[in-house]
């Protein structure tokens, strides 16, 4: 009995701390649109820049009264040249 729960617990610690060793995070640098919150201040209000599409951050500011803008973070993935073929 001893001889099977050494091996099984060990598989029980690598199956368990395997998710997180593969898990990614996203920052603001990983999307494209942020919405400014209003702030009656004047002062400006807050940013958040977790959205991949103008329209889904126009639905979330809708009723609000924020804005959307093009992220200032962003970077549009760099392309691989096209490969041309030599006759």
């Amino acid at each position: 009995m001893r001889k099977i729960l050494g091996p099984l617990a060990l598989l029980v610690a690598v199956v368990g701390a395997a998710p997180t060793s593969f898990a990614q995070t996203l920052t603001p640098y990983d999307y494209p649109w942020c919405a400014l919150y209003p702030d009656n201040s004047g002062a400006g209000g807050a940013r958040s820049c977790y959205y991949t599409s103008y329209e889904q951050c126009r639905e979330t500011m809708s009723g609000i009264g924020g804005t959307c803008i093009r992220s200032p973070y962003y970077h549009e993935p760099q392309r691989a040249p096209a490969r041309y073929k030599r006759y």
